[in-house]
């Protein structure tokens, strides 16, 4: 086998070109790569030498993979061989099975769902190689140690039994060597797991979830002020999409900056309105800008980011409220190790839970977070770290639990005068609303997706209630509210998700029908349909909305209509 066919990732893509172009991409980020045809001549490359493996998983349903898990099952113990799956939207049950069955054939798998942009498919590529070339190595060292043992057992042959406790020494080392290789290779597998968050992927979900359905809304809507509101949550959803991108860039120092004169007070303080939005209603932001405060010399757009990310992050952190403050301050001659010259000092300052010196060491780490499922990619504090480096300056961090956290901003003053603009967005036409179509209670933690659905449902003709947890859900039926359907995401904060939201409603009203939807609902569709209950999956347009709640609806009345009939009966 050739050491160069070792770093060498396999594509079989066989429809359209998705094959040469995920080749001619992996090739632009220095990565070997060949493009397969068919399964026979995959199979064959594979036992040429291979690192990964980027499969369309089109090119494999309704084939005969038998050659292909033949090649897996006969891999030597140190071999697990990664490879990086390209899925679609399909969650027929035929092919969600399917799908469940090429994943325990291949092993250790890591599923991307499309679309997927370039940086996504190449880093999931890149971080199946380096778990590939940790495999090479342990096999080297498995060798090495192969090659010492069965020196050692010669030694022993030749010598008296005086060496027999040697012996029994060196195969107990041997059984440890086993032990140790199983316990590398999951840990491998927890790695390439964790490198591919589910985090990222709900938060993108969410966003389309935001676009998608707001320009079908904007059709439909007469009220200016309402479709005013419906772009302004696109351009916010698209800006934060673009900002999930930057991030991941901006940890690698890849993100190309373009830095100009900044009037930090005027900048940051026409964030007012979209700070408040990001907030909650009992978190307050105070700035504390002094007059002459100097401009910097900074990206205006990823200055921005960074204050949302620290705002955001200064909000989770002090969860019965609280006050941030954002402060600015001049320091004329500074001379740290890292910079010299004349600096602003940013910080965003909260009275929150603080953090350990184990977590703030890591607080800079790419992925590494703290929130739930769905709630953060952890490249937050990475892009913050990112932006300062790039734009000449460095990020501090002070915290002590239970007292709080001051993030500084060590930013280079410029010469020269801002300058800065700030543009409207006129709107008009819609589509007159349903009658009353009832009462519904939108369970939904994250607020721009609540708001639009909640347009989207109003405009369908229902009356909307929105609860922010499962546990808010479950106090607004204890309560005796009146509500004809509930429609609730699947991945939420507090320990309960939709599925067994839904499964507490069953128990406690069962006269309510339940609809759930997700933008990474994967791990729970099987646990929804032995539940019965529908799915309906992120991004969806409201006349889908519609039908899926109109199908929730009769299923439930066949359903109860089926289980009178049988009391009856």
């Amino acid at each position: 086998m050739s050491a160069d066919r070792d770093h060498c990732v396999l594509v079989f893509a066989p429809i359209g070109r998705d094959g040469p172009a995920s080749v001619e991409l992996l090739r632009s980020s220095n990565l070997v790569a060949i493009n397969c045809r068919g399964l026979p001549e995959l199979v064959n490359e594979m036992s040429a030498g291979v690192g990964a493996v980027l499969l369309a998983e089109e090119g494999l349903f309704g084939k005969d993979t038998q050659p292909l898990a033949h090649w897996i099952e006969r891999q030597p113990p140190w071999s697990d061989l990664p490879f990086v799956i390209l899925t679609s939207h399909r969650e027929q049950p035929a092919v969600v099975a399917w799908r469940r069955s090429i994943v325990d054939t291949l092993r250790n798998v890591s599923l991307l769902e499309r679309p997927v942009q370039p940086i996504t498919l190449t880093s999931a590529i890149q971080s199946a190689m380096r778990a590939r070339r940790r495999q090479y190595e342990i096999r080297t060292l498995l060798q090495a140690r192969e090659r010492t043992a069965q020196e050692l057992e010669k030694l022993v042959v030749e010598r008296t039994r005086a060496l027999e406790e040697a012996n029994k020494h060196l195969r107990a080392e041997m059984e440890e060597r086993a032990r140790v290789e199983e316990t590398l290779r999951q840990a491998q597998k927890i790695e390439a797991i964790g490198q591919l968050t589910g985090g990222v992927a709900h938060d993108f979900n969410n966003l389309l979830m935001v676009i998608s359905g707001g320009l079908d809304m904007l059709d439909r809507q007469t009220d200016p002020d309402r479709r005013r509101r419906l772009l302004e949550g696109m351009v916010q959803a698209a800006q934060r999409g673009a900002g999930l991108t930057r991030q991941l860039l901006a940890f690698s120092r890849r993100q190309k900056l373009r830095p100009e004169a900044v009037d930090i007070p005027a900048q940051i303080g026409g964030m007012r309105e979209l700070l408040d939005r990001s907030l909650r209603g009992d978190v307050h932001v105070e700035f504390d800008f002094p007059e002459g405060l100097w401009p910097v010399e900074v990206d205006p757009g990823e200055l921005e980011l960074v204050i949302l990310n620290l705002a955001v992050n200064a909000r989770d952190a002090m969860p019965n409220g609280g006050t941030i403050v954002v402060r600015g301050e001049n320091l004329a001659g500074l001379n740290e190790n890292e910079i010299a010259g004349d600096y602003v000092r940013l910080s965003v300052v909260d009275r929150g839970v603080g953090m350990s010196p184990e977590i703030l060491a890591r607080v800079f780490e790419p992925f590494f977070t703290t929130k739930d499922v769905g709630k953060g990619s952890g490249l937050g504090l990475a892009q913050v770290h990112g932006f300062a480096t790039q734009s000449r300056g460095m990020v501090r961090i002070k915290s002590i639990v239970d007292e709080g956290t001051s993030i500084e901003l060590y930013l280079p003053r410029s010469r020269n005068i801002p300058s800065g603009e700030r543009h409207l967005i006129d709107l008009n036409r819609a589509r007159p609303k349903k009658a009353n179509q009832g009462r519904i209670l939108l369970v939904e933690d994250d607020d721009e997706v609540a708001a639009l659905v909640s347009e989207m449902l109003a405009q369908l003709g229902y009356q909307v209630t929105r609860a922010a947890s499962a546990a808010a859900a479950l106090g607004a039926l204890a309560d005796g509210r009146s509500v004809d359907l509930v429609f609730s995401d699947i991945m939420m904060p507090g320990g309960m998700n939709g599925v067994e939201l839904a499964r507490e409603i069953r128990r406690r009203r069962s006269d309510i029908p339940v609809l759930l939807t997700s933008g990474y609902a994967e791990a729970a569709v099987h646990d929804a349909e032995q539940a019965g209950i529908r799915i309906l999956s992120k991004p969806y347009h409201i006349d889908e909305l519609a039908a899926a709640l109109g199908a929730a609806k009769s299923d439930f009345a066949i359903a109860t209509g089926a289980g009178l009939a049988t009391t009856r009966g």
